[in-house]
């Protein structure tokens, strides 16, 4: 008994510590975005908060972000999970090799990127578009490290080979097998992939900075250099939406269903 109250109390002064070292800056995000700089400028208001909406370059950014988060997600569920799958299937031996590719982004630095991107993007701006939503396909490039590896435990926790062969004896085609029965089954490690590109492409600076493309965090830092409080309000603003994303990621007990799939 003594050996479990010692636990408890270990356990609540982990979340306790832990909560304290993620919500404090929240919290010190919010405090300043409230106060007033200036000469007796001792009150508090949330000026800062409502002209978040007036600030006609931010909604843009924010609308083009999220259109671009949703091609990468298009990319992700069409193209990054059939070859996975694909891989795990009928490629086994190239697990390693692809992992390895999948992970290349992660040891070059975001300059050297830019530098070898740059002279491409310079002529779609020229010959195509000038949107920042043509940034997709950067993008898409680096989340392949969390997305395979999000996507590798599901199809690991999975035995997708089994499901496959059942299938594939009922009848079913290979599409089939993918986007009827595999796909479904890691609904979980999608969705979590699909989080971390909303992620990514709401909070990449370096990249689009460079190339000089208004994105979501370049608006931002060029409002900081106006208005301080704005900044940190819409950065503020910004975190909670993607908390608010993490939330609806469902996880085992919110799913709470069997998959059952007709491959008729």
């Amino acid at each position: 008994m003594k050996k479990s109250i010692g636990v408890r109390i270990w356990r609540i002064s982990i979340i306790a510590v832990v909560s304290f070292y993620l919500l404090m800056p929240l919290y010190a995000m919010f405090d300043f975005s409230t106060k007033q700089f200036g000469l007796g400028g001792k009150s508090r208001n949330l000026d800062s908060w409502r002209i978040i909406p007036s600030q006609p370059d931010l909604m843009i950014a924010i609308s083009r972000s999220l259109l671009t988060a949703l091609i990468v997600m298009a990319l992700i569920l069409f193209l990054i999970v059939p070859t996975a799958i694909w891989v795990h299937l009928k490629l086994p031996l190239l697990r390693r090799p692809f992992e390895l590719l999948c992970l290349i982004p992660l040891a070059i630095p975001a300059i050297v990127i830019v530098v070898g991107i740059a002279p491409l993007y310079r002529w779609i701006s020229i010959n195509l578009t000038e949107s920042p939503i043509t940034l997709s396909g950067v993008y898409s490039m680096l989340i392949l490290p969390y997305t395979y590896r999000s996507l590798s435990a599901a199809l690991d926790a999975v035995d997708i080979h089994t499901l496959a062969e059942a299938a594939r004896t009922l009848g079913a085609s290979f599409a089939r097998v993918i986007f009827g029965i595999i796909m479904p089954t890691i609904k979980t490690g999608i969705i979590n992939g699909s989080f971390i590109a909303i992620a990514l492409v709401l909070g990449e600076y370096t990249i689009s900075n460079i190339l000089n493309y208004k994105t979501f965090q370049v608006v931002i830092a060029q409002i900081g250099r106006a208005n301080g409080n704005v900044a940190v309000a819409v950065s503020l603003a910004s975190l909670l939406f993607v908390l608010f994303l993490l939330l609806l990621i469902p996880n085992k007990k919110r799913l709470g269903t069997v998959l059952d799939v007709d491959v008729k």
